[in-house]
């Protein structure tokens, strides 16, 4: 029984031929996402600006919406909550004051003055900009190393040249999404840095499907000229591409309009992540390939025409 495909196993998309305009694309887009970051800047939230963070515990399950909307009344600039452990256990985010100790005491009794009677109070800090700064330095670090040990892992799995070319895709998507952050100025926090690295993920595993496939036909076709085989390992995958960016895509459509403002900067990194980075296996990682010097090992197949035509005819 032949599994399902969505795409027809023998289409044939010039997707290597548009390569120029997909790397012209490309490169506006990050010029885009430079240009806006020096420009704007990112929206941090309070993990990265400083601010107060207040822990507490209600006698009934937090009603947040209600508590979001008292909140937002005391105009306090970024407020934000989020249960964890119980529904009745809530961590309330505000961000720091202009001025000093005193405005910051100021803001907690404001917060105190619109919350239940009955509230038990766990915890009261404020997060000063020292502690914010290492955070954030904390995020590009994590950012960065990730980045490095997928470049080693596909060095080793591969070659050295099929590296270049999955972390230039990484690279790229990594950058689009900050653009896109500087773009729309949503809130950029520490669940943002949780989802770009699991974009990074996403997108290496998508590009690393491929590349095998890539070197599967490499072993296969050893007198097929590049640009057609490069194209044939990228229409063979396409199905699953599609497939598996359109499930994921669903699951976290179902995130960003149902699950609330809690995570709502999470779920549109990550679909924007998913699209991106989608596109980037397949019209940025795959193509660069034609520029390196990819070796030719011997495969199970002949080298010659007869071979080419046995394998096309599989």
């Amino acid at each position: 029984m032949r599994g399902f495909n969505l795409i027809k196993p023998d289409t044939r998309i010039p997707f290597v031929r548009a390569r120029r305009v997909f790397f012209v694309v490309s490169a506006l887009l990050i010029a885009a996402s430079v240009g806006l970051f020096a420009a704007h800047g990112l929206n941090y939230g309070i993990d990265f600006r400083g601010g107060l963070l207040i822990e507490i515990k209600t006698a009934q399950p937090a009603d947040l919406a209600r508590m979001r909307s008292d909140l937002s009344r005391l105009d306090l600039g970024d407020v934000s909550l989020q249960t964890f452990g119980a529904p009745t256990e809530v961590l309330i985010r505000v961000q720091r004051q202009d001025g000093g100790e005193e405005a910051q005491k100021a803001a907690t009794d404001a917060v105190r003055s619109v919350l239940a009677a009955d509230v038990e109070y766990r915890r009261v800090e404020f997060v000063g900009p020292k502690v914010s700064e290492e955070l954030f330095w904390s995020g590009v670090n994590a950012v960065g190393l990730a980045i490095l040990a997928m470049l080693i892992y596909i060095w080793f799995r591969f070659e050295w040249q099929f590296s270049v070319g999955a972390v230039a895709a990484l690279t790229h998507d990594v950058l689009a999404t900050i653009g896109v952050f500087a773009l729309t100025q949503m809130e950029f926090n520490l669940s943002t840095v949780a989802a770009v690295l699991t974009i990074a993920g996403y997108s290496i595993n998508d590009t690393v499907v491929v590349f095998d496939r890539v070197r599967e036909n490499l072993r296969r076709y050893k007198s097929k000229p590049l640009p057609d085989l490069l194209n044939r390992s990228i229409n063979e995958t396409l199905s699953r591409t599609v497939m598996t960016s359109g499930t994921t895509l669903i699951a976290l459509l179902a995130l960003y309009f149902l699950g609330g403002e809690v995570i709502r900067g999470f779920s549109f990194a990550m679909i924007f992540g998913i699209l991106i980075g989608t596109y980037s296996s397949i019209c940025v990682a795959v193509p660069l390939l034609l520029y390196m010097r990819l070796p030719r090992r011997g495969g199970d197949l002949k080298e010659g025409g007869s071979a080419d035509r046995a394998a096309e005819g599989a």
